[in-house]
This record gives C-alpha cells, sequence and structure tokens, in this order.
C-alpha cells in the first residue's frame, strides 16, 4: 500500500515540476526553483515528521513521493555539465553554489527549530 501513497505523492509531484518548468521556459530557473523550493518543503515535512505532527501515510505522500518527484537532481546536473561542455564556468560555479547554499540555509533553519 505505501507504493501507491509515494506513487500519488510523484504523480502530483511530477505535474508540478513539469509546469514550473513550462512556465519558465525550461531554463536553468525553473530547475533551480524546484530544487530549492523542494528541499524546503522537504525540510518542512521531515520536521513534522519527527515530531509526530505529520502521519506517516502523509510523509510518504508529501515527503518521499510529491518532493522526491518535484525536485530534480539528474535536471540540475546535466544542467551544470551542459555549462561546462559551453565554457560557461562562471555561471556553471554560480549555478552550483547558490543551489546548494540556497537550498541548505532555509533547511538548516527549519530544521533548527
Amino acid at each position: 500500500m505505501s507504493f501507491l501513497f509515494v506513487a500519488l505523492g510523484g504523480f502530483f509531484g511530477s505535474i508540478t515540476r513539469y509546469q514550473l518548468s513550462i512556465t519558465t521556459h525550461k531554463r536553468l530557473i525553473g530547475t533551480w526553483l524546484a530544487n530549492i523550493t523542494g528541499s524546503l518543503l522537504l525540510a518542512f515535512f521531515v520536521h513534522l515528521y519527527t515530531r509526530g505532527i505529520l502521519p506517516h501515510t502523509w510523509w510518504l505522500v508529501l515527503g518521499v513521493g510529491f518532493c522526491g518527484a518535484y525536485t530534480t537532481f539528474s535536471t540540475f546536473g546535466n544542467e551544470t555539465l551542459q555549462l561546462i561542455f559551453q565554457h560557461q564556468f562562471n555561471k556553471a560555479i554560480g549555478y552550483i553554489s547558490l543551489s546548494l547554499i540556497v537550498s541548505l540555509l532555509p533547511v538548516a533553519l527549519v530544521l533548527s527549530v
């Protein structure tokens, strides 16, 4: 039964991610926004789940399914490699740095509460 809950969340996460890519015209900003907001959402869900506020079923739907499908590390990796192949090294370094910093800082803040 757990697979169905993860699949349900993944269905909505992938649709939301696809809509974001359309809205941002498949630019780097779409992947960046998905990974930043997805990290923050996941941190929020982890916070609720570990404190017993979010039931296990909803953890599977929202944390594992939705956030797993919404965030996109593979696209992040591909886009970074494309920048490197195009010799846009400063842009690649900035993309990696901002992605890590802006993802981890809010997550740290949420989880420290």
